[in-house]
C-alpha cells in the first residue's frame, strides 16, 4: 500500500485533516461548557462523568482497531467511514431526552471519534518527511489553539441563547466538508492482503474495561455486585492478555507494547490522560459552582490549557534545536505537577486567573511530552506498523482520559458524600439537578462548602497523576545525544534499545 498524492494537492488533503482536527478539537471545550446546563435540564448529576466516560471509552477501545484496519485497507475508507459514525452520533446527541438517552450517544459519537485522531496523524506521516512534519504538526496545533477559544465562546452562547443541542449539531456541516475533501483529494494504490481482525479482543477487552468503570463509578453498591465486577475485570483482562499473544492480527501487539520506547511513551500519555480529563471534567465546574462565574468564564479558564498545549507543539521544533529533545521532554514533564499544583490553592475567593494560569501549564507541559512521544513512537516502526504505532500513543490517551474522568468523577461524589454528611449531600445535589442550579450555589455557604471540599479531593487527585506522569516520562529513552537537529531515523532506533 502507498500514497499516490501530487505535492500539490497535499494542502488540500491537510485542510480536509484540519477540519476533521477542528471538529474533534472543538467538541472537549463545547461540551465541558455546556455540561453543567445540561445536567440542570436531563437531571443525574450522579452520572456527570459518564458523559464523557462513554465517549472516551468508546473512542479508545475502537483506536487500536481502526490503526490496524487502516494499515489493511487503507487510510481513507476507513477514515471516512469513522466520521459518518461521528456524525450520527453527533445528530442523536441532539436529541437526547436523558442521561441515559446522552451517555447512548455520547457512546456511538466515541466509536466514529476512534478514527479520526490516529488516523489523520498516520497520513501526515505518510505524507511528509520528517523535517517537514513538524511545520505541518504545527499547523495542526494552531487548529487546537483556534477551537481552544471559539470552542468556550460557542458553547457559552449556545447555552445561553439557544437549545444546547446545538453543541453537537454544529458538528455535521463540518463533517460533511470533511468527507467531500478526503473522497477527492486523497488517492491510495492498496495491495489487497488478507488479515484477520481480533474481535474477540475488541469483546475481552470493552466488557474488561466497562466492568473496571462501573466498579468506580457505583461506590455504593452492594458488596457482592461490586465482587463480582471486580471478578469480571480480572477475568476478562487475563483473557484478553491470553487472546492478543495468540491472535494473528491483535488489536493491542504485544511484541510492539512491549518496546521499551513504546511501552514508557504510552504509560506516560496514559497517566497525562487521566490527569487532563480530571481537569476538563472538574474545572469547569468549580468556576461555576464555587467561584459563582458564568459558563463563558468557565469556558475561558478551561481555554488555557488547550492553548498551552498548541503552543507547546508549534514551539517544539524549535526547543528540539535548542536545547535537545531529552532536556525537552523532561522539562515537559515538570511543567505537569507544577501546573496541577495551583489547583491544590484554589479557594472560593481565587481569580479564575489563577486556575487559568495552573491549566495553562499543565496544557503546555503536555504538548511537549506529547509531540515527543509521538515522534519518536512513529519513526521506531516501518510504515506498515506506523498506523497501529501511532494508534497506541491515542488508544492510551484515550484509556487514560476515560478512566480519569471515571476516576474523578467517583471521588468527586465520594467526597460530596463525606463532606455532606446525608443532608447537605442531598440538598447539593437537588440544586445542581435543576437548570440554573449552579449558578445559584454560590449563595448558599454551606453548600458551597461542601462542593468546594469534594472538588479540592478530585485536584488532589489530578496533583497526584500528574506527578506520576512526570516520574514515567523520565523513564521514556532518549538518548543525551538527541536533538540540536530534528531526529533521524538511526537516533530513533538507538533511542528505542537504549
Amino acid at each position: 500500500m502507498s500514497q499516490s498524492v501530487e505535492r500539490s494537492k497535499r494542502p488540500l488533503i491537510i485542510a480536509s485533516i484540519v477540519l476533521a482536527t477542528f471538529m474533534v478539537a472543538i467538541e472537549a471545550t463545547i461540551v465541558a461548557t455546556a455540561m453543567p446546563r445540561i445536567v440542570g435540564q436531563l437531571g443525574g448529576f450522579t452520572y456527570y462523568s459518564w458523559v464523557f466516560s462513554a465517549f472516551l471509552l468508546a473512542q479508545s477501545t475502537t483506536t487500536v482497531v481502526y490503526g490496524k484496519l487502516s494499515d489493511i485497507f487503507g487510510r481513507k475508507p476507513i477514515l471516512i467511514g469513522g466520521i459518518v459514525i461521528f456524525l450520527i452520533g453527533s445528530a442523536l446527541a441532539g436529541f437526547a431526552w436523558s442521561m441515559m438517552s446522552l451517555i447512548a450517544f455520547r457512546l456511538l459519537q466515541g466509536i466514529g471519534a476512534g478514527a479520526i485522531q490516529p488516523v489523520t496523524m498516520t497520513i501526515v506521516g505518510d505524507l511528509y518527511k520528517l523535517e517537514e512534519r513538524a511545520k505541518v504538526q504545527g499547523v495542526l496545533a494552531s487548529v487546537w489553539a483556534i477551537s481552544a477559544v471559539t470552542g468556550p465562546l460557542a458553547g457559552g452562547l449556545i447555552v445561553d441563547h439557544v437549545s444546547w443541542a446545538w453543541i453537537f449539531w454544529i458538528n455535521l456541516p463540518i463533517g460533511l466538508f470533511t468527507i467531500i475533501g478526503f473522497t477527492l483529494f486523497l488517492h491510495e494504490k492498496i495491495e489487497p492482503r488478507k488479515a484477520s481482525i481480533d474481535y474477540l479482543g475488541t469483546i475481552l477487552f470493552t466488557v474488561s474495561i466497562v466492568s473496571l468503570l462501573i466498579i468506580l463509578t457505583e461506590t455504593e453498591a452492594d458488596l457482592w455486585i461490586l465482587a463480582s465486577l471486580g471478578a469480571l475485570f480480572i477475568a476478562t483482562g487475563v483473557l484478553f492478555f491470553m487472546q492478543e499473544r495468540r491472535a494473528p492480527e491483535p488489536i493491542i501487539s504485544i511484541a510492539l507494547w512491549s518496546r521499551r520506547l513504546i511501552a514508557t511513551s504510552n504509560v506516560a500519555t496514559l497517566l497525562a490522560g487521566m490527569a487532563l480529563i480530571g481537569l476538563t471534567t472538574i474545572l469547569p465546574i468549580y468556576v461555576q459552582g464555587v467561584l459563582g462565574r458564568s459558563p463563558l468564564v468557565a469556558g475561558f479558564t478551561l481555554t488555557m490549557l488547550i492553548v498551552g498545549w498548541p503552543l507547546a507543539v508549534m514551539l517544539s521544533i524549535r526547543l528540539f534545536r535548542a536545547f535537545g529533545i531529552r532536556p525537552t521532554l523532561r522539562a515537559g514533564s515538570f511543567m505537569f505537577p507544577i501546573g496541577a499544583s495551583f489547583l491544590l490553592f484554589l479557594t472560593p475567593e481565587s481569580s479564575p486567573v489563577y486556575a487559568g494560569f495552573g491549566a495553562f501549564l499543565m496544557g503546555f507541559g503536555m504538548g511537549l511530552v506529547s509531540v515527543t512521544s509521538v515522534v519518536l513512537v512513529q519513526e521506531s516502526v516501518e510504515w506498515s506498523m506506523r498506523g497501529s504505532a501511532t494508534a497506541s500513543i491515542i488508544f492510551a490517551r484515550s484509556l487514560g482520559n476515560t478512566l480519569g474522568a471515571t476516576t474523578l468523577g467517583a471521588i468527586l461524589n465520594i467526597g460530596i458524600a463525606h463532606f455532606g454528611s446525608g443532608d447537605l449531600a442531598d440538598r447539593l445535589h437537588q440544586i445542581i439537578n435543576q437548570p440554573t442550579g449552579l449558578s445559584s450555589l454560590s449563595t448558599d455557604p454551606a453548600i458551597r462548602f461542601v462542593f468546594h471540599s469534594a472538588l479540592h479531593w478530585s485536584f488532589w487527585g489530578v496533583f497526584i497523576v500528574a506527578l506520576l506522569t512526570c516520574i514515567t516520562t523520565w523513564l521514556i529513552p532518549v538518548s543525551r545525544e538527541a536533538g540540536g537537529k530534528p531526529p533521524t531515523q538511526t537516533e530513533m532506533q538507538e533511542a528505542m534499545t537504549s
